[in-house]
């Protein structure tokens, strides 16, 4: 009888993994947990997480494992015969009892990640990002930094019909852009977001941020950064026929990098897809010149 429970999941175990093992280029999209985010707000919603996911495996196991136990050994075949006792308080008692402990042990650190995650007070920096179709704006509170965040050119004419470029040969199709965003690291910022047209909604998954940019409404969020690099994200509300080409591009610098960044001396160069040192124009049109010498 228990063999005959247990084949369909075994049938089904050893078609995954043969599909698996056959198509080991698919493997890395078979992740089976969280990813590793890189701020502050990540860490306590993946501990919370893994948490959870622990007390409910147990509870899992436990119970089916009780269950399929009865289903092998409770069998009239085997002589054995059904109870004839209505209920049990004891038993009612223990069943109401130890689901409500657990749920209030779950919601004590729940709510302290909800509250964490609401609190925008004693931010550093605050930047108010804008969705437009099919584009971001970043403007820089109490600095003098504005700027449009647009699909880079490379994706651009990769996607336009009849351009003959694979995609594939576009390092991050369709997740780069001309000009990114720059934050210092283990820095609280402050995400002011709205939109000009339609909802849109901003997404970095490293850093466990999703917010919807309402028009006419502010929403607030916030991440600290804790490790320098570049981050990608994108668009999570369907806005239109250009819902796929408005990436999101975060670079997390060094305090200096970004106030050089913010000084002009460095800027987004999307081909190289990296922070680089500003070229001027006049030196550039003087090396033109001695070189033309």
């Amino acid at each position: 009888m228990l063999i005959r429970l247990c084949k369909p999941a075994i049938f089904a175990a050893i078609i995954i993994g043969t599909a698996v093992m056959a198509a080991p280029e698919a493997q890395a999209a078979w992740e089976l947990d969280m990813p590793i985010g890189v701020t502050t707000i990540s860490d306590e919603i993946f501990g919370l997480h893994r948490l959870i996911l622990i007390i409910c495996a147990v509870a899992c196991v436990g119970v089916f494992g009780f269950a399929f136990y009865t289903f092998a050994t409770c069998r009239k075949s085997q002589g054995v015969k059904a109870a004839t006792f209505s209920h049990s308080t004891n038993a009612e008692i223990i069943w109401t009892l130890i689901p409500t402990l657990i749920l209030i042990a779950l919601a004590i650190p729940s709510a302290r990640g909800i509250i964490m995650i609401e609190d925008t007070s004693g931010a550093d920096m605050s930047i108010k990002v804008t969705g437009y179709q099919w584009k971001w704006s970043y403007d820089y509170l109490g600095e003098d930094k504005f700027f449009y965040s647009s699909l880079d050119k490379a994706s651009y004419a990769a996607s336009q019909r009849g351009s003959d470029i694979d995609p594939d040969s576009v390092e991050n199709y369709l997740r780069n852009v001309d000009n990114a965003m720059v934050v210092p690291v283990n820095k609280k910022i402050r995400l002011l977001l709205t939109a000009s047209d339609v909802i849109h909604s901003w997404w970095v998954p490293e850093f466990y941020v999703k917010k919807d940019a309402i028009p006419g409404f502010i929403n607030e969020t916030w991440f600290e950064a804790t490790e320098t690099g570049v981050y990608r994200g994108q668009c999570t509300e369907l806005c239109g026929r250009g819902h796929g080409f408005m990436p999101i591009v975060v670079v997390v610098a060094t305090q200096e990098r970004y106030e050089q960044w913010l000084a002009g001396e460095l800027r987004w160069d999307e081909i190289q897809q990296q922070l680089v040192a500003t070229v001027n124009d006049n030196a550039k049109s003087a090396t033109t010149s001695l070189a033309a010498l």
